[in-house]
């Protein structure tokens, strides 16, 4: 099974629920929020992680992206990198 999605990291779950408050209400966009917050190298991007299967990433993340809503935002997710919103944009399977 391989997915699409996009996401956005920061340090805190108060500052991933903040930005997902701002996402949801739009106030700003998931792209926007990820160029400007979003502390993985994907950020510039707009949070895009392109495709991939399921078990290439933490498995907190895998459980998210394989299993829950395309389409919305999810979060915080919380792994060893820190807190992350997740948009799921596709997935087969």
């Amino acid at each position: 099974m391989a997915a699409a999605a996009k996401h956005i990291l920061v340090e805190t779950a108060e500052e991933c629920q903040a930005l997902k408050d701002q996402i949801t209400s739009g106030e700003i966009t998931f792209e926007a929020a990820a160029k400007e917050k979003s502390q993985c190298p994907s950020g510039a991007q707009g949070g895009d992680l392109g495709i991939f299967d399921q078990g290439q990433m933490v498995p907190e993340f895998d459980k998210v992206i394989f299993n829950d809503e395309l389409k919305v935002v999810h979060g915080p997710v919380q792994t060893q990198f820190g807190y992350h919103l997740i948009f799921i944009t596709n997935r087969d399977g």
